[in-house]
């Protein structure tokens, strides 16, 4: 068996500085070791008397071998007999957690780090504060193409990086209770992703409208209000959720709606063909995104009920009947019922939502503050879709990032909670979406109630201040067990403060996020809007009735996406521009909620 002499030291002092630097400065010895953790016995102050800081948790120590230096993380600091004796040295044990090892290279080459450990400290080993030198080699990326998002929380003069290609490629999640500055990180990712992938197109789903004010120079916006989304590109099980308000729907109503959509379809698309359905290779299906008019579908439901045999169905379709004419009237669907939107705009409504072309703005915030959660529901099943279906049919050359803020409302870890195809729709992204170019960035504040599927996807974390200890416990099993103790300090780290592990970063990496101008915090404008507005205090009562009782707007242009002002948000006056008054007239008679306006059979597929 060979042995290896480990006992010599290096031909130079580690941490000299200088020539006149002590050379019995605080040095600490190895006198435990159990393969993952070792504990370093070594004194709190200096020989006269003077306490220091070099042994604190959080920070990383040098133990040196000779040959390599097995670097380690303090995770507990302790002594023994818990009384503190001024005069003398007072003694301290170090517990520390092995992370890797540093070896040096023929110059001018840089140190190199390697995770895991080849050769263990041996009792005695001496122990002490790691050098910058080192310091970098731990965190360098290998070559990788990198971003610096911030600064190490123990050495501030030391950039914090990651590889941005693995981070978006793998999936990577966000985690953090409340008020730690989780939106600000989402935001500062964001900026460094453009800037690092030109190809990049990112989708916001953004539940507090806080995104857009924060990225005013990359991004339009998509509200309630300027939302085109027709019925007919939902599927049936995400147009039921919309017909049926949330609640358990019937399934006899939908049968009916899985035969007669096709009919429908095929009305549109053959208007002489009567209530024949083509049979083959080209034939409709209720889940077929072809345009159809629900006037047809209401025809066809009436006529239904007319016939002898369906004696005994007509109180199903009669509800079902009652069901689809509330939804249609019902403003707050208007951007699934608009009487435009009957013909075929699948080319100009997909290009608008995902950036294609991008015209210099490649983020599209979807802000859903205020809309049904039916409807939520609905339209993040529908984009998540699309998503992956455009980058799997685009061979690759669309890449998309979907940025799920406040995931788990939209992939709950109770099955029995949450819209069913938007999990369905997520999940897919998550474990095929890297082979097609279409990417999930995961924002939560409670991991413990967010589907664990999803969770295991994510092959990068940020974890930020957490206090909730089933939340702990979640992270706590997605990290490496030579960096668990890291993890410690999640319920005690500061503001804008994270602890990063996976694919993204060398190793378990304690960082600080980069501080960002106040105007482009997520979430600030609107309180400054209404400052410069006065800063009256006085609540205007009517605007909030209006708001709440969705007054419907000026009919909008559908080329909805529209560059965003940092100061005005949805519902503040001068927030959409006017159109021209010749496109807002409508033929004498004629309502905007009207389902049977504008019933031009188009020609699906046109592109004109």
């Amino acid at each position: 068996m060979y042995a290896q002499d480990i006992s010599r030291g290096e031909t130079t002092s580690q941490e000299r500085r200088d020539d006149q630097q002590n050379d019995k400065r605080i040095l600490g010895h190895v006198v435990h070791c159990d393969g993952a953790r070792a504990t370093i016995t070594a004194y709190a102050d200096e020989e006269d008397g003077t306490v220091t800081e070099q042994w604190t948790v959080g920070r990383m120590i040098s133990i040196n071998l000779g040959i390599a230096r097995t670097v380690g993380l303090v995770y507990a600091i302790n002594k023994g007999d818990l009384s503190w004796r001024p005069g003398e040295r007072n003694a301290i044990q170090v517990s520390v957690e092995l992370v890797g090892e540093v070896r040096d290279r023929e110059a001018p080459q840089p140190p190199i780090f390697d995770r895991g450990i080849t050769i263990y400290p041996h009792i005695g080993a001496v122990a002490h504060r790691i050098r910058t030198g080192d310091l970098q080699a731990v965190y360098d990326l290998a070559g990788r193409r990198s971003v610096m998002i911030g600064q190490l929380s123990q050495d501030e003069s030391i950039e914090a990086r990651i590889a941005i290609d693995d981070t978006l490629a793998r999936h990577f999640a966000i985690v953090g209770t409340t008020g730690v500055g989780k939106s600000t990180a989402v935001s500062l990712l964001m900026r460094k992703a453009i800037e690092a992938r030109p190809d990049l197109r990112i989708l916001i789903l953004d539940p507090h409208n806080e995104f857009a004010a924060s990225l005013p120079e990359h991004c339009v916006r998509v509200d309630a209000n300027s939302l085109d989304l027709p019925f007919w590109m939902f599927r049936l099980e995400e147009l039921t959720e919309v017909l049926f308000r949330g609640r358990e729907s019937e399934p006899e109503e939908v049968d009916v709606l899985r035969d007669l959509i096709p009919i429908a379809k095929n009305l549109y698309r053959n208007p002489g063909s009567g209530a024949f359905v083509r049979r083959g290779s080209d034939a409709l299906t209720a889940d077929t995104p072809v345009p159809y008019r629900m006037a047809d579908l209401i025809k066809q439901i009436d006529e239904r009920m007319g016939l002898l045999e369906s004696k005994n169905d007509r109180p199903t379709l009669k509800s079902l009947r009652t069901r689809i004419e509330s939804a249609v009237a019902d403003p707050r669907y208007k951007f699934m019922f608009n009487s435009r939107l009957i013909e075929d705009t699948i080319h100009e409504t997909i290009g608008n939502i995902f950036r294609v072309p991008h015209d210099g703005r490649r983020v599209t915030c979807f802000e859903m503050a205020g809309m049904p959660s039916e409807v939520v529901n609905s339209v993040c099943s529908v984009l998540a879709r699309l998503a992956f279906d455009l980058a799997l049919w685009s061979e690759g050359k669309l890449k998309l990032l979907v940025m799920c803020e406040e995931a788990h409302r939209y992939m709950p870890a109770d099955p029995r909670l949450g819209f069913a195809p938007t999990r369905h729709a997520l999940s897919r992204i998550a474990k095929e979406g890297r082979k097609y170019g279409c990417y999930l960035g995961v924002i939560t504040q409670r991991p413990g109630e967010l589907d664990p599927t999803i969770l295991s996807q994510c092959s990068t974390f940020f974890a930020m201040r957490l206090a909730n200890e089933h939340d702990q416990a979640i992270i706590r099993s997605a990290i490496a067990d030579s960096s668990a103790s890291s993890l410690a300090f999640l319920s005690s780290m500061g503001q804008r403060e994270a602890i990063a592990f996976g694919e993204g970063v060398a190793t378990t990496m304690r960082l600080k996020f980069e501080r960002l101008a106040a105007n482009l915090i997520p979430g600030t404008a609107k309180p400054e809007e209404g400052e410069k507005s006065g800063g009256s205090d006085d609540v205007d009562l009517i605007h909030i009735v209006e708001r709440l009782r969705n007054v419907p707007k000026a009919p909008t242009n559908l080329a909805f996406a529209e560059p965003v002002s940092a100061q005005l948000q949805p519902g503040d006056p001068g927030y959409r521009k006017p159109e021209p008054v010749a496109a807002q007239r409508q033929p004498a008679g004629q309502d905007d909620l009207d389902f049977g306006y504008g019933l031009k059979p188009g020609r699906f597929g046109s592109r004109g």
